[in-house]
């Protein structure tokens, strides 16, 4: 198959796999009135994924800067989310994934509403809140809410169909929905959640994700690893990378940092590869979130 026409059908794939129409045509299933729904037939998803194979002509230097400000950007009431990397109607070609790290979105849901049933497959998906509750409810007969401190992660491997919902009837929920492409293909669909102390990434790095279900955190079908740190202003790291070949994408939760001699600022994303460390700041009193993960498939 030409690369053209592999990646045309990968665009639809990943097209399916966030508005759903296609699995749920395929399975006859009918989504329930919400303002998901709504949220679906407003949105074009036709170019969804196109060329989100790493992509070389894109990855010449060893730092890429995403300021919070060029962030793509949707507001559909119900939904206000950033989109770090294109997805849906955002599509910009330079900003499709940082290696396999496909999906960055900081998507806050005001209260009584959510995302209605829907599918994916194929996808690592990791959800971090970072203030009120997210109802989560899935076609492997899990259901939990998941709050500030909780990382979850969900292998969606063959299929899976799932939702998400505020669990307040009035505060909004804010969480970062992240995505990574896997390293195996069609595996058992899984859910795992688990709660952090915040007090244990203050000052230091809390491992929260790792390819290993022996190791800190959640774990994931993929060679990544996830921290959060709390740091005082002047407090610095020198961040050894897990292996090489991965890369970091560091993003700001609050405050200010200092990366690679970089300064960035809340909301703000980095990402830094061909390198063994990377030297990370507070240049104030900061959250952060850092990912290591592979820069190829």
């Amino acid at each position: 198959m030409k690369r053209d026409e592999f990646l045309k059908k990968s665009a639809l794939g990943a097209a399916a796999a966030v508005s759903g129409v296609g699995m749920l045509k395929a399975n006859n299933v009918k989504l329930k009135d919400s303002n998901y729904d709504k949220f679906l037939q407003e949105t074009e998803f036709d170019n969804v994924g196109f060329n989100h194979l790493p992509n070389k002509e894109y990855r010449t230097m060893n730092t890429v800067l995403h300021k919070a400000s060029t962030r793509g950007h949707a507001n559909h009431g119900w939904l206000d989310t950033h989109h770090t990397f294109s997805f849906a109607n955002y599509r910009n070609p330079e900003r499709m994934h940082f290696g396999v790290l496909r999906v960055l979105n900081d998507d806050i849901i005001k209260g009584g509403t959510g995302f209605g049933t829907h599918p994916h497959d194929n996808m690592e998906i990791i959800s971090i809140p970072l203030s009120g509750g997210l109802e989560h409810q899935d076609s492997m007969g899990n259901k939990h809410v998941i709050k500030k401190d909780d990382v979850q992660v969900m292998s969606a491997g063959t299929g899976i169909f799932h939702s998400e919902y505020n669990e307040s009837k009035s505060a909004e929920t804010n969480f970062l929905q992240i995505w990574m492409f896997p390293n195996k293909k069609n595996v058992k669909p899984r859910y795992d959640q688990i709660t952090f102390k915040p007090e244990d990434r203050k000052n230091k790095l809390q491992q929260v994700l790792s390819p290993s279900a022996d190791d800190e955190g959640v774990w994931a079908h993929q060679e990544a690893w996830f921290y959060l740190g709390n740091y005082d202003q002047g407090k610095e790291i020198e961040y050894q990378m897990k292996r090489p070949g991965n890369g970091l994408y560091v993003f700001v939760l609050e405050g200010d940092v200092e990366v690679a001699g970089q300064s960035l600022n809340k909301r703000d994303g980095f990402g830094v590869w061909n390198v063994s460390e990377v030297n990370i700041k507070a240049s104030s009193d900061a959250e952060f979130l850092l990912m290591d993960v592979p820069m190829t498939l």
